[in-house]
């Protein structure tokens, strides 16, 4: 009897052990995962996380990983499994997130983040000049998932009286990033789109948007958009107060290289409630159910 007693006690420990949402068993020692949704292109994508994880892994003292995601809604998964413990999300993925992993929080946003905007361009040829004017033109939204590539665009889409399914010129497309739409529009696949605001203007300052092939003719009023969304638990794990040494160390951020790929000066302090206003309309909007 005492043998089968201690037999289920050690194979209840080994469960539980197997199912830690942070724990890789292929790893000998603690390691903090994170991810961020994939809204630029590849290369740049992937260079702000390898050296946001050589930076984490010195300041908080444990290895830090980076883990690359195909699209959107496989941060969002990795992050409600529990494969990553911290994600950078946009607005709406934040919200969706956070739904899925009760006691999540936001903590950190960009400067720019409290006042983003969505800007809607245009090709060389099309005769527009504001957002009533995209009525029956062939038009891209970013990711489906994205809150400035398609929710707040779609939402001041139809306060102009625009809905998407009916007045474009045929259903809308989905490009999957911001860097997709100006280029689709660019290159003249697409009459119209609705893209970030920070990639726009990091690209048109990089040169790489040509100008004379594409306009941007409307902004969005400003809103809440990405930021840095952590599960609970994490001093469970990781040890006594981690949770705001993580905390401390993303808003501490001086690297320039760091900041240059996030597009920005620094982070500053956030939270949930930020975000409310990107719930209510994805769910007037039937994007969250």
């Amino acid at each position: 009897m005492i043998n089968k007693v201690f037999f289920l006690v050690i194979m209840s420990l080994l469960v539980l052990t197997a199912c830690s949402p942070f724990r890789d068993q292929s790893e000998t020692e603690q390691v903090f995962y994170f991810s961020g949704i994939p809204d630029q292109n590849v290369a740049k994508w992937a260079n702000r996380y390898t050296v946001l994880e050589d930076y984490l892994s010195a300041d908080l003292g444990i290895k830090v990983k980076g883990i690359p995601a195909k699209d959107y809604s496989s941060v969002i998964v990795a992050f409600e499994q529990g494969n990553i413990q911290m994600g950078w999300f946009g607005g709406l993925s934040g919200v969706q997130a956070r739904l899925e992993v009760p006691g999540s929080s936001a903590f950190a946003q960009r400067q720019k983040d409290g006042e983003f905007h969505s800007v809607f361009i245009t090709g060389k040829d099309v005769n527009a000049k504001s957002i009533e004017d995209l009525g029956n033109l062939t038009f891209t939204f970013g990711s489906e998932n994205s809150t400035s590539g398609h929710l707040m665009p779609r939402y001041y889409l139809n306060l102009a009286g625009i809905d998407p399914e009916i007045d474009f010129n045929g259903l809308p497309s989905y490009s999957g990033s911001h860097d997709k739409t100006w280029l689709l529009v660019q290159t003249g696949a697409f009459q119209a789109g609705a893209l970030s605001e920070s990639v726009w203007e990091s690209r048109t300052a990089e040169g790489k948007i040509d100008l004379n092939q594409v306009t941007e003719i409307s902004r969005t009023p400003a809103y809440y958009d990405y930021n840095w969304t952590i599960r609970p638990g994490l001093d469970d794990y990781y040890g006594s107060g981690f949770e705001q040494k993580l905390i401390d160390s993303i808003l501490n951020i001086s690297d320039s290289e760091i900041l240059e790929l996030f597009n920005t000066k620094g982070f500053v302090p956030t939270n949930n409630d930020n975000y409310l206003n990107i719930l209510d309309i994805a769910v007037e909007s039937g994007i969250i159910k």
